[in-house]
């Protein structure tokens, strides 16, 4: 019998700031990374759209002038603090593959989540798309969308939803 080849797989683990994205990684790389394998990880991180934060820019009555005055110093700020999150985020996630993926790419892309993943998935051709979800409730989803919704319904390769198991107070699982 002859030995089967594994396969180059392209695994696609969106991550952000949140655990949940942290666990499903590493719930990734304990089960769905074989060792010897010819898989290649991308880590993306899609940071905040700019638009959010001009509507920090002041367009109330009296604060307009005052807001003008200072929105290019309040925009680079916030975009030195987004770089410096996704910097960290990306940072504390190849950390994480040190041990059990051979190859390792980093994307960080700016838009609406929903739509970088699923741009990224397709543009890249991945395999496979792992997240995480944060586990929301009805109300709260109803609201802000699920981003693991969305882009379970849209893209074309299988997507893995990992959820972080609830610990119990008591301390046992």
């Amino acid at each position: 019998m002859a030995d089967v080849v594994p396969k180059e797989r392209k695994i696609l683990v969106a991550v952000d700031e949140g655990e949940e994205s942290m666990y499903a990684l590493s719930w990734c790389l304990k089960n769905v990374i074989s060792q010897n394998s010819k898989d290649t990880l991308i880590l993306l991180y899609a940071k905040p759209p700019r638009a959010v934060y001009s509507a920090l820019d002041g367009t109330g009555s009296r604060s307009h002038l005052q807001g003008y005055l200072f929105s290019a110093d309040i925009l680079a700020t916030m975009e030195k603090y987004s770089n410096d999150v996704a910097a960290c985020v990306i940072e504390k996630a190849k950390r994480m593959c040190r041990e059990q993926a051979d190859e390792v790419e980093v994307r960080v892309e700016s838009g609406d989540p929903r739509d970088v993943i699923c741009q990224v998935a397709e543009k890249i051709n991945a395999d496979v798309l792992v997240m995480g979800s944060h586990g929301y409730g009805l109300i709260k989803r109803a609201f802000l969308g699920s981003v693991s919704n969305h882009c379970a319904q849209n893209v074309k390769c299988p997507v893995l939803i990992v959820k972080k198991p609830k610990c119990s107070s008591s301390g046992t699982k």
